[in-house]
């Protein structure tokens, strides 16, 4: 569902919205219906060709117009062509929306601003302005460098503050043009000297107020980048607070006036003497709690050397002796209780299982084991004998020696060690050994008388 506003709802999300869009605007036009109040405030129209807005120029922001040595606002009627430069606001009331103008100049002046405008978008798009090439400005500097005009109202301001903050610091002055033509070269070259020495720790550039004009030789490029190439910290205060140039752009920091830059340089004495009462607070309370600190320490390095004391070391082993003599005992009574226990346990449960019925059972068993045993150790002997018989019966038929009974003889060859089966395997003179039933004779081989085959022919003698 849609958000319905009030009128009040929507006229202030519009004043946010415009009054964040647009904080400091230049607008250019013709002066048309100018009111003067009794106040002293200034209400007119401005208006071109196409379109108009109301501008209301409060009586604070009148002085810093002027022309000639005379206030803008004196001299202001329908008709003069205007620059007007300020924000922009609602008027809720009537639910309008107008510029509160700060600064009203004449249409002539048109022209710097936008020259103003134009250098501007070139040096930040160089970088000129970007904070990552902001120096610090230190505090409290001791070493000074200013850059002003010597015998303006500004230095004045300036060396006035400085006696009453500066306490002991050292002021250099560089004179230098601040107005006028010739103003952008000196100012280059007070600055270029100031670095040269490199004596200051900080290089403060001022000037009182002024019109656009007076003030346009810190609106060079020259001078925007003597300040930019600057080693030493630069600090600004150029005119009145709405008054910025580019040089307050370029710089490492911009003050609102020229007294102003001394306040920002230096604190008031009451300011350090709050400061010294803080940090003579602050080492109080430092103290404070050191020495609590330490007294804590030292209680416990006593509690700890008492505790580590040999006497209370031999107590505490008296202690702890006595507590596992206690313990020791305690244990052995328990474990002592626990195997008579475990033993009852043990003795009823034999008794339960080796009990009368138990052992007859056992001695029966044992009577039938012992019958089946010799049955089967009866059955085992008679198989054994049977193959007993068997294996000599053929032992017996294998013996070589049995048919040596029914008259055969062995012949074995003497230089094999092998039993004669064919002639072949012998020679005449190979000896043989003929083994009977009973005894042995040697024998040779010898060739008959006529040539024939080779036979064996006894020979006497007896092994």
């Amino acid at each position: 569902m849609a958000h319905i506003f009030s009128v009040s709802e929507l006229t202030t999300a519009i004043k946010e919205v415009l009054e964040v869009q647009f904080p400091f605007v230049w607008v250019r036009g013709q002066v048309s219906n100018m009111a003067r109040p009794g106040s002293g405030h200034i209400y007119f129209t401005l208006k071109d060709e196409q379109a108009s807005i109301r501008v209301v120029w409060f009586k604070g922001s009148q002085g810093f117009s002027r022309k000639d040595g005379l206030s803008l606002a004196e001299s202001l009627e329908d008709g003069q062509e205007v620059l007007c430069a300020g924000r922009i606001g609602v008027y809720p009331p009537r639910g309008t929306y107008q510029l509160i103008a700060e600064l009203v100049q004449e249409q002539g002046l048109g022209d710097l601003f936008l020259a103003f405008e134009a250098l501007k978008k070139k040096l930040a798009e160089l970088g000129y302005f970007d904070p990552e090439h902001k120096k610090p400005i230190p505090y409290h500097p001791e070493k000074i460098a200013v850059i002003t005009a010597p015998h303006g109202a500004a230095i004045q301001d300036f060396l006035r503050i400085a006696q009453d903050l500066g306490l002991g610091s050292e002021i250099r002055i560089y004179p230098s043009l601040v107005q006028g033509d010739q103003a952008p070269k000196e100012i280059v070259r007070a600055i270029n000297l100031a670095n040269a020495h490199n004596w200051a720790e900080v290089l403060v550039l001022i000037r009182g107020g002024g019109s656009l004009e007076d003030l346009w030789a810190f609106n060079t490029e020259e001078v925007a980048k003597a300040i930019f190439e600057s080693n030493i910290p630069v600090l600004t205060g150029i005119g009145h607070e709405i008054d910025t140039t580019i040089a307050d752009l370029v710089a490492d920091k911009r003050a609102a006036t020229p007294s102003h830059t001394a306040q920002l340089l230096w604190p008031e004495r009451k300011v350090l003497a709050q400061d010294l009462d803080e940090q003579e607070i602050r080492l109080h309370n430092a103290l404070r709690k050191f020495f609590v600190h330490k007294e804590t320490i030292l209680q416990q390095m006593h509690k700890a050397l008492t505790w580590l004391s040999p006497e209370k070391q031999v107590q505490r082993t008296e202690e702890r002796f006595e507590h596992m003599r206690e313990r020791l005992e305690q244990a052995w009574v328990g474990f002592v209780r626990r195997q008579e226990d475990r033993l009852g346990l043990l003795e009823k449960g034999l008794k339960t299982v080796f009990g009368p019925d138990y052992w007859q059972v056992r001695a029966q068993m044992l009577s039938t084991y012992e019958m089946q045993l010799k049955g089967g150790i009866q059955k085992i002997m008679t198989g054994c004998e049977a193959r007993l018989d068997l294996v000599e019966e053929r032992l017996s038929g294998l013996d070589p020696l049995k048919p040596l009974a029914r008259g055969y003889s062995l012949v074995e060859i003497e230089k094999t060690g092998k039993y004669l089966r064919r002639k072949q395997e012998v020679e005449p003179g190979d000896k043989l050994g003929i083994r009977l039933l009973e005894g042995s004779i040697r024998a040779e081989v010898v060739k008959d008388k006529e040539g024939e085959n080779d036979h064996e022919e006894n020979k006497l003698g007896r092994f």
